[in-house]
């Protein structure tokens, strides 16, 4: 049996966790949770969704760890687990679908805007009203680092539609952060 020293590096928690020791799986979520929720956060706006969905992404990542290569980082192979299954849960929930538009084109300006009094907490809170197509793409392009050719066939878009939800996604945020230092400036007069 593994005693809780023998979780310090991450080959001792994956040997750990390989072998079903329950406090070696358990260190791996408590170590793993709040970031991993913080993903599904960005994708699914209710926190109970988005708990539902990390412990789902545990469930595949305890699953699936024998694939693990020992390429890259372990924690970027988790999250790439948990990515997929917030877009998994997002594509088979009827009432959270996606609303992808490609007709119109975004008539936005694209605003010249400062971030200066802007906190990260204040434009994730932003990220997390865009209409969810918006927020996905954003998320998936700014945040995960994927390209608007993944994107497109995670989520079954084409590549342009990608980049024109990015496109949209980006002067809602800009628009809404200028209203935001417009009523700053307002009020501090």
């Amino acid at each position: 049996m593994f005693t809780r020293t023998d979780f310090s590096t991450e080959s001792g928690l994956i040997k750990g966790c390989l072998k079903g020791d329950r406090s070696a799986q358990r260190h791996l979520y408590d170590t793993y949770s709040g970031k991993f929720l913080a993903i599904c956060l960005r994708y699914l706006k209710d926190r109970e969704h988005a708990e539902d969905v990390m412990i789902e992404s545990f469930m595949k990542i305890f699953e699936k760890l024998t694939q693990f290569q020992h390429k890259g980082s372990f924690e970027g192979w988790m999250k790439r687990i948990v990515v997929t299954q917030a877009l998994m849960t997002l594509r088979s929930n009827r009432h959270l679908m996606m609303e992808v538009s490609v007709n119109e084109e975004s008539q936005l300006e694209d605003h010249h805007y400062e971030l200066t009094h802007l906190e990260a907490a204040d434009l994730m809170d932003l990220v997390k009203n865009l209409p969810i197509g918006y927020r996905t793409v954003f998320n998936l392009y700014v945040l995960e680092g994927y390209s608007h050719q993944e994107i497109g066939e995670m989520l079954g878009i084409s590549e342009s539609t990608s980049k024109s939800q990015l496109n949209r996604a980006r002067n809602t945020l800009k628009e809404k952060i200028n209203a935001q230092n417009l009523k700053e400036r307002r009020i501090n007069g």
